[in-house]
């Protein structure tokens, strides 16, 4: 079996109801990105994390140095564990995580966190032309109300439609509960 990292992308304060762009259902999706972590950790598998900020303070949110730009506390990060910092959609554009990635003999990543339709979608696509296996787990990654012409979508349709268009060509797209049982199945 190929070796599998786990990437957690921009699971931050910002996105939390609290926060300056607070996502629909951010908690139950990091709750289940908690649990993603816990099980990498336990099979000695790497966990990378990603965290955005963007290079101007008149950034609507994620401002330098910010307390909402922070790692929130359901998915820190162990001290082992790299956090990559990124300015991009793409969490491998002008970034250490191919190198972090290829360092360790990754084949496989595993995609957690937000937003599904930017930086998901984003990093998803992008994996997997550079070659690399690419699994979703849906319910790990959360999104938000977009409106496009006037036309409010909201999240739960937004979310359905990128994972929807990344199961077709870019990744293997699975829950929680099926990633962790599958893993359970294979490990015995």
């Amino acid at each position: 079996m190929s070796k599998q990292a786990l990437i957690v992308v921009d699971i931050q304060n910002d996105y939390f109801p609290q926060g300056k762009w607070p996502l629909v259902g951010v908690e139950a999706a990091a709750d289940n990105a908690g649990k993603m972590i816990e099980a990498f950790r336990q099979a000695a598998n790497p966990v990378v994390h990603v965290r955005h900020e963007f290079t101007s303070d008149e950034a609507p949110f994620f401002t330098p140095g910010s307390e909402g730009a922070q790692l929130h506390t359901k998915v820190l990060n162990r001290a082992d564990e790299p956090v990559v910092l990124k300015h991009f959609v793409n969490s491998f554009r002008e970034t250490e995580l191919q190198a972090i990635l290829d360092q360790q003999g990754v084949e496989q990543v595993v995609v957690v966190g937000s937003m599904s339709h930017m930086c998901i979608d984003g990093i998803v696509r992008a994996a997997a032309d550079l070659g690399y296996g690419v699994t979703v787990i849906h319910d790990a990654c959360a999104t938000r109300d977009l409106e496009f012409n006037g036309v409010v979508v909201p999240a739960a349709q937004v979310h359905a439609a990128f994972m929807s268009a990344l199961g077709f060509a870019y990744a293997n797209v699975v829950s929680t509960e099926q990633f962790l049982s599958d893993s359970q199945a294979q490990a015995q």
